[in-house]
């Protein structure tokens, strides 16, 4: 029962929880932003009436996303100090910084142009108010980038210094802080992937209206836009994953090794990436594996001889380092592990890129079997749409792999999870707290899924916009409708 109620367990238990659950809702806040504008672009520059339509079918479902991630958004901040009060007083000085930025000028931005575009639209010239939505767009980035910043400064502390006297982690320089590496390359991972999750939704809206037939010229636009867009967006994923690769392996040795099964340093032939892999429960030994040699070196050091730490070499130097004489208590885990649960790392890791790698083979054969207005078998438009959620659970579990790979620490070689709980709350009243949050936020997912349904059965709206018309010529009246 002592263990059911441990106020640690069930902390991290509830912030792992609602921190997924409010990521539904960011990553197709982002991409349907980015490219809700490119359709709006596309009428602007052709004039043709299909892109206006799909911009104001999409613009709908991405004002009912947005609205749902500011109201989950706002309880992340508050579990700070609910069950995190140690860790707040020890980081708020750093960690303050980018989410008062986040919140004054990103946040702010993206609230007023967001509402410039719903209710510019007959207000507005065609070109002004086109920007209205590029600003939203770059201000939903910008506010990734803060959050990213401050995660950041959690799995690579920089820009700070220790004060002996309160123990509390003092901002020294804010500018290392924003262009912390791992911040640099993990925001167009992010970005990239968040593209994807909006292109496949794309794909899946397309195809079920294709399937019955309906709204045929805009929906075929609509398809062909999102398979070309996940696969791009894939790309950039892929290529600044690689690139976050190698900073991990700077940063945090442990987690390239965790993601990899690897239990000794090894080099060349030896560093090899691991396909498959089963291990001893406690972590520290292989059973049997699938490898492809010297891969791992070029994932983890950009060549293929370089040698990568493993999982046992580190545990004794991190046990020398931080928990020696001179360690603080903050440093040193109570049972002297620094490995996190290798299991969840490794196949966290491999399902990220394999459902990744699985959406743009969708997406691959979708360009093919839509060429030249061929006729599409019946079971490519119920894979189309199935495939729609698999970026953003890829996106989740990419998510588990970044904090989980992080632990036993909260800021990494700084001060573990443990002992950044709040001291003075019982584990009841942290149970209570995540009961309630799970089922109001799973009554929200119902909403949100109902209320994005009905805006995607209904189609693209009609709007009175003559054919080829440029400027400012056209009759806004009619296009602000919708909203």
């Amino acid at each position: 029962m002592n263990e059911f109620l441990d106020a640690l367990t069930l902390a991290r238990w509830q912030f792992g929880l609602t921190t997924l659950y409010h990521f539904l809702f960011v990553p197709l806040t982002i991409g349907l932003s980015f490219l809700v504008a490119i359709l709006q672009t596309a009428w602007v520059r052709t004039g043709k009436v299909k892109y206006l339509r799909l911009t104001k079918l999409y613009g709908k479902v991405f004002l009912i996303n947005f609205a749902m991630g500011v109201v989950t958004g706002i309880v992340q901040e508050f579990q700070f100090g609910m069950n995190w009060s140690n860790y707040s007083r020890f980081v708020g000085d750093i960690f303050g910084a980018p989410l008062a930025m986040e919140g004054l000028i990103a946040f702010f931005l993206e609230a007023t142009f967001i509402g410039l575009w719903i209710f510019g639209w007959d207000k507005l010239p065609k070109k002004v108010h086109l920007a209205t939505i590029w600003a939203t767009s770059i201000a939903t980035m910008l506010s990734a980038y803060f959050i990213l910043a401050a995660n950041a400064f959690m799995q690579n502390p920089v820009g700070y210094e220790l004060n002996p006297d309160t123990q509390r982690a003092e901002l020294t320089d804010i500018m290392a802080v924003l262009t912390n590496p791992v911040a640099l390359w993990q925001f167009p991972h992010t970005i990239f992937a968040s593209i994807m999750f909006g292109a496949t939704v794309m794909v899946a809206v397309a195809a079920w209206h294709l399937k019955r037939n309906q709204y045929v010229d805009e929906m075929r636009s609509s398809l062909r836009f999102g398979l070309w867009a996940n696969i791009l967006a894939f790309m950039g994923v892929g290529l600044t994953g690689h690139s976050l690769g190698m900073v991990m392996t700077q940063t945090q040795p442990m987690k390239m090794a965790a993601a990899e099964a690897l239990y000794e340093n090894a080099s060349g032939a030896d560093a090899s990436f691991s396909i498959f892999s089963l291990g001893t429960p406690d972590g520290f030994h292989e059973i049997f594996s699938i490898r492809i040699p010297y891969l791992l070196s070029f994932l983890s050091n950009g060549d293929f001889t370089s040698e990568v730490e493993g999982i046992r070499n580190l545990q004794s130097e991190y046990t020398e380092l931080y928990c020696g004489a001179d360690s603080s208590m903050l440093t040193c885990p109570t049972d002297g592990m620094f490995m996190p649960v290798i299991w969840v790392t490794y196949w966290a890791f491999r399902w990220m890129i394999g459902l990744g790698a699985i959406a743009t083979l969708v997406s691959i054969v979708g360009l093919w079997i839509t060429r030249k207005n061929r006729d599409v078998p019946a079971w490519a438009w119920k894979v189309a749409i199935w495939t729609a959620p698999i970026p953003m659970i890829a996106s989740l579990v990419g998510w588990v792999f970044t904090e989980m790979g992080r632990q036993p620490w909260i800021v990494f070689g700084v001060m573990t999870t443990e002992s950044a709980v709040s001291p003075g709350v019982p584990g009841w009243a942290v149970l209570v707290s995540l009961i309630v949050f799970t089922l109001v936020y799973g009554g929200l997912a119902v909403v949100e899924f109902k209320l994005i349904l009905k805006a995607v059965q209904a189609g693209p709206p009609e709007v009175d916009a003559p054919e080829g018309s440029e400027g400012d010529d056209v009759d806004h009246t009619q296009l602000a409708t919708v909203y």
